[in-house]
């Protein structure tokens, strides 16, 4: 019964990585045209003619999708466990995407983005805790300290899924609601991203409860035993 739980569950996961993927694919296609007059930049025209905005704004959006593709590979523990090399290598894709490219690039649109003030210190607020979520789970890594790297990983992907939750709640608050355009992007930019760290912290502290008889009959082993040695020197 157990395994049956978890392959539903396993499948569901998957059915809806593979469904926010295709959307995101999508909306990719739209902007490879390069043009002003599209999708969101209909709504962005007091800064389409800013070649430093257009840059940042076509670098997060091309380069995201590689990001949001990591759950496919990162949070399954059969590839962690036979394809160490994998994860190791898909780690170092995620971390550089985020720390790297988006956080700068995303910095900029946020402080350019609709729904005045609140709006703006949403999406500040999101990037720098991508950012910040996304080092410790780097830094954990490299020193070994593998719970808290899951956990700060788990919680760096919530926000990472901010892309997907950010666009369904704007279709459902649009179609659901009369709220004015302006108070909208207020609230969506909200919404965007803090339920998905509600979920994540629901989702770390209830493993951590579930693991925590295995972990007290262990904890006379050492952390060598636990994870390869090899692995300390490892990104995330």
């Amino acid at each position: 019964m157990k395994f049956i739980l978890s392959f539903v569950r396993s499948l569901f996961v998957y059915l809806v990585l593979c469904i926010a993927t295709y959307l995101m694919l999508r909306i990719l296609l739209d902007y490879t045209a390069f043009r002003d007059d599209v999708g969101f930049l209909r709504f962005k025209q007091a800064y389409v003619g800013y070649s430093w905005w257009k840059v940042a704004f076509y670098v997060h959006v091309f380069s995201a999708i590689f990001a949001l593709l990591a759950a496919f590979t990162q949070f399954s523990s059969q590839v962690l466990q036979d394809n160490r090399r994998l994860h190791r290598l898909v780690g170092r894709v995620y971390a550089y995407d985020i720390l790297v490219v988006n956080f700068p690039a995303g910095m900029v649109l946020a402080c350019c983005a609709n729904g005045l003030l609140p709006g703006r210190i949403a999406f500040v607020l999101l990037d720098s805790l991508w950012f910040t979520f996304t080092l410790l789970g780097v830094l954990a890594a490299w020193g070994g300290q593998w719970p808290r790297h899951r956990a700060m990983m788990i919680r760096s992907y919530a926000l990472t899924f901010s892309a997907i939750t950010l666009r369904t709640w704007k279709f459902i608050l649009v179609r659901t609601t009369h709220i004015d355009p302006v108070h909208l992007y207020m609230i969506d930019a909200w919404m965007g991203f803090v339920p998905n760290l509600l979920v994540a912290e629901w989702w770390i502290r209830s493993r951590a409860r579930r693991l925590l008889p295995s972990v007290s009959v262990r904890s006379g082993r050492s952390k060598e035993r636990q994870w390869p040695a090899r692995q300390r020197s490892t990104g995330s």
